[in-house]
């Protein structure tokens, strides 16, 4: 479950750095969309075989933030980025709100806290 931790948190780093872009008035750089991107969906997938391996509740919680989460992900880089239209800051804070909410469920679930 720790590579999982590792991979979200990478991506959280990447992901702010890009929000960062955004309430700048700055469209994110494309290599950080696809990095960031990619490694969630990286993370996404071993959640997803974690749970399907009986991980316990916190990762079930945590997988449907990040779903939810990826799910805005998806909106962000087809309806604006994709098209090179700025991001909208508050679809971006409610995306890492989401995927924030997720990482601290993995982590408190990892370190056994719930």
């Amino acid at each position: 479950m720790w590579i999982t931790v590792l991979i979200f948190a990478v991506a959280a780093i990447v992901g702010l750095t890009m929000a960062l872009a955004v309430f700048q008035g700055r469209l994110p750089p494309i290599a950080s969309a696809i990095t960031h991107g990619a490694l969630a969906a990286t993370g996404l997938v071993l959640l997803i075989v974690a749970v399907c391996h009986g991980a316990a509740g916190p990762a079930r919680w945590s997988l449907g933030f990040f779903l939810a989460a990826a799910l805005g992900g998806f909106t962000l880089v087809f309806a604006y980025h994709a098209r090179r239209k700025n991001l909208p800051a508050n679809f971006v804070v409610g995306h890492a709100t989401l995927a924030v909410i997720g990482l601290l469920l993995l982590l408190a679930g990892a370190l056994h806290l719930i």
